[in-house]
């Protein structure tokens, strides 16, 4: 499923929240896909056990999240969220706090790589340090500007 349909049918974006800590950062993305029916209660349990268990690995840049576990550990069908937060948040063995979070919940093996890889479309950006521009995300005040930098990094991608 696509990264914006997803956001839509499942209406999974909340923009500048607010965590205490890295587990209420995950809770705001993954209740979002509980409400809407995409994933069960126990696939964020998965998650945060696997954080607990093997470190962030969730952490894959700087300031950017992307929590996920197993297929079977309770997705229903493929969806994401996207989380902004206004103060960033510290995993315990990161040195760079996050920011921003982009929950997959992959139905299958091959739908958990295609969302990462399209995640990565949208983010990518070749100027920067770390491939990655989460400033285009943290500038959105509204579901449409994210609907808009999707739109335009998939265009580019195409060009």
């Amino acid at each position: 499923m696509a990264l914006k349909q997803s956001l839509i049918e499942n209406n999974s974006i909340k923009l500048h929240a607010h965590a205490g800590d890295w587990r209420e950062a995950i809770t705001i993305g993954t209740d979002m896909l509980i409400a809407s029916g995409a994933i069960k209660p126990s696939y964020h349990e998965a998650i945060i056990s696997s954080v607990e268990k093997l470190g962030p690995y969730i952490c894959i840049a700087p300031n950017l999240a992307l929590p996920h576990a197993r297929p079977e550990d309770g997705v229903i069908k493929t969806a994401f969220a996207l989380v902004t937060l206004n103060t960033p948040v510290y995993f315990e063995g990161e040195d760079e706090p996050v920011d921003v979070l982009i929950t997959l919940a992959g139905s299958s093996s091959d739908e958990h790589m295609e969302g990462l890889m399209e995640v990565t479309q949208v983010l990518d950006d070749e100027d920067s340090e770390t491939g990655v521009d989460l400033d285009k995300l943290r500038r959105c005040q509204s579901k449409e500007d994210i609907y808009r930098v999707i739109d335009e990094a998939l265009a580019a991608e195409m060009a």
